[in-house]
């Protein structure tokens, strides 16, 4: 019996006993140093592919992943023989360091030999094995140097999912965790024999991330399940973890406590893992949102929890005024009574001065249109524990308006009206007045005219209250004509007649009449009327209403006779300005006749008196004469 024994890291030996003495030597030593010559090498490696190729199981025995140990009994084997053959060739079997691959779950896998580095020129065939579990490796595929298509060796699973690309990597598709193993590249080539292993790893991230059982509400100071966080189908597992606000939950036993687990499904090899989470809340964790965080090698995935409600008994309640403020007489006034238990209270008992009102399915009570007599302290209470009270204060603001007088008032003209306003209010309180509906000032009727006609308002305001009152004044009398006139107008003659009186005078004319006009304001009526009086007239204006009447006449002369007079008056006026040109040229001719004379007296005068030696003077009589004289002039 021979046994041939063959390290990748010494030289091949062998030992054989004398059961092939026709085969080998009793003992054989084959170095891996010797070099044969072209011609062996080449009719050995011949042989390698003979034999690789037709038969399978000296294959199985020679390629076997991490064989390192072959052993030829009686009847030596085909793979004994060509591995002597390859070492007495002196080509030497290198198994590189294995590289790691990953994977992705349901997809093809892509393997590549010698991590796609370029082939040997003088390349023979690649084969691809995997290891198995237990046994030889299992052959996949093998394909010649110079062929297009690759030889499927594999008769289980693999049949029908492996295949090669044009680059030499392996293709297995539907990448299950099952593919989790190491596949061998094997390149032959004429001067070398290399493999080239190369570990898979099949990831595959959570199908979901979910929580489930999720609390409907979390009770204060109580341990309470906030939910059950589940990573779905995952390869390898998830690792899950709880935020509150964004912040790492670290469990401690007693506020946080958090329970894993990790369940395998042994059809698929996929983990699912669970997180549950119990929380004992406080009052300052409303609104508080809780999160699940997955983290995997593919991904991390955070779900975020809507905020719980929190549960806890009312320790504090209060009352509160809904109703804008100031609050005035009038008004509607809620009431909120508040409890800060959660969920909050119902039901509530309002104490409204002394009656105790209950409310169920509410927190409200309304004081409707609330007047003076209602202010003062309120009070609520719980339904079911009336010791747990809040109060409020409520102030009323009021105004009072008395006006003195009101509505329609009727006076004579000439009459007196006193006027008279009072007001009473909570605080101070602005008076204005109009007057048809324009600013004035407080209204004094000493002595009532016509124009004191019209509608008084007075309004006082205080705050957010208004009182109005008002009063309409109308001052009454019988028509006065005040003026009748007369101008002419082209051909006519227009006459206007003007009454003040209320109610409004209707105009009457003593003769007919066109192109009437009229109008009335504040007690003052006009009429205007056109005639063509063709002598002279008197005409009449009369005016009257309810309270009495009155008229007025005016001379009106005749259209025709004033245009003769007017002709007339034209030729005296020519002749009077003759007579008075006549006269003042005679006054004038006159004056100087009388001067010349003055003059030429007085040099007589003072001519006689130089000679005689007398005073300049006259006599008495003769000043006496010439005064007369002068008088006479």
């Amino acid at each position: 019996m021979c046994h041939l024994q063959l390290s990748l890291s010494q030289r091949p030996r062998s030992r054989c006993v004398p059961d092939f003495p026709q085969l080998l030597p009793t003992t054989v030593t084959l170095s891996a140093r010797r070099v044969p010559t072209t011609l062996t090498r080449r009719l050995l490696l011949l042989l390698v592919v003979v034999v690789v190729v037709s038969l399978p199981h000296a294959r199985r025995s020679l390629f076997s992943s991490g064989a390192t140990r072959a052993t030829v009994s009686s009847g030596m084997t085909p793979a004994a023989f060509l591995l002597l053959a390859l070492a007495g060739a002196g080509t030497l079997v290198q198994v590189l360091g294995t590289k790691r691959v990953t994977a992705l779950y349901g997809e093809t896998i892509v393997i590549p030999c010698n991590e796609g580095a370029a082939l040997p020129e003088d390349l023979m065939f690649i084969k691809w094995k995997y290891e198995r579990d237990v046994g030889p490796a299992g052959d996949l595929l093998i394909k010649q140097a110079h062929s297009d298509q690759a030889t499927v060796q594999a008769t289980d699973d693999y049949a029908n999912r492996v295949s090669i690309d044009d680059k030499s990597n392996l293709l297995i598709a539907q990448a299950t965790l099952k593919d989790q193993k190491t596949f061998t590249c094997m390149v032959v080539s004429g001067s070398n024999l290399m493999e080239f292993p190369v570990s898979v790893a099949v990831y595959k991230k959570p199908t979901s991330v979910q929580v489930l059982d999720k609390a409907e509400a979390l009770q204060r100071d109580k341990p309470t399940t906030v939910g059950t966080c589940v990573a779905t189908d995952a390869n390898p597992a998830a690792t899950i973890t709880w935020k509150k606000n964004g912040q790492l939950l670290a469990a401690d036993g007693k506020a946080v406590v958090i329970t894993p687990s990790v369940k395998l499904d042994p059809s698929t090899g996929l983990s699912t893992t669970s997180s549950m989470l119990q929380y004992v809340v406080t009052k300052e964790d409303v609104g508080a949102v809780f999160a699940c965080v997955s983290t995997h090698e593919l991904t991390n995935q955070e779900t975020d929890l809507d905020p719980f409600p929190i549960h806890y008994p009312t320790e504090k309640v209060s009352l509160q005024i809904m109703s804008k403020r100031p609050i005035v007489e009038g008004d509607n006034v809620t009431l909120k009574c508040h409890a800060d238990g959660n969920p909050p209270p119902s039901s509530f008992f309002f104490h409204i001065k002394g009656h105790k009102m209950l409310v169920e399915n509410l927190d409200t009570y309304t004081l409707a249109s609330i007047s003076r007599e209602a202010a003062g302290d309120y009070k609520c209470s719980l339904f079911d524990n009336e010791t747990l009270e809040a109060s409020q204060s409520i102030s009323v603001g009021y105004l009072d308006l008395s006006l003195s007088p009101t509505g329609k008032v009727v006076k004579t003209v000439g009459d007196t009206l006193p006027v008279k306003m009072e007001k009473n209010s909570s605080g101070d309180a602005k008076v204005s007045w109009t007057k048809n509906g324009k600013a004035s000032t407080v209204p004094e009727f000493s002595k009532l005219t016509y124009a004191d006609t019209g509608v008084y308002l007075c309004e006082v305001s205080m705050g957010g209250l208004t009182r109005r009152q008002s009063f309409q004044l109308v001052v009454e009398g019988r028509p006065v004509i005040t003026s009748l006139t007369k101008h002419r107008a082209d051909d006519a003659k227009v006459l206007t007649c003007e009454a003040e009186g209320v109610p409004e005078p209707t105009f009457q004319w003593s003769v007919n009449n066109t192109n009437e006009e009229s109008s009335y304001i504040n007690g003052k009526a006009t009429h205007k009327i056109t005639v063509i009086p063709r002598v002279n007239l008197t005409v009449s204006c009369s005016v009257s209403n309810k309270l009495g009447d009155d008229v007025m006449t005016i001379n009106v002369s005749s259209v025709f006779k004033e245009e003769r007079e007017e002709k007339g008056s034209e030729e005296e006026s020519e002749d009077q300005a003759k007579l008075i040109v006549g006269v003042v040229v005679g006054l004038l001719v006159a004056a100087g006749v009388v001067g010349l004379m003055y003059w030429l007296y007085m040099k007589n005068s003072r001519q006689g008196s130089w000679k005689t030696g007398e005073k300049e003077d006259g006599t008495s009589e003769e000043n006496k004469k010439l005064e007369e004289n002068n008088q006479t002039v």
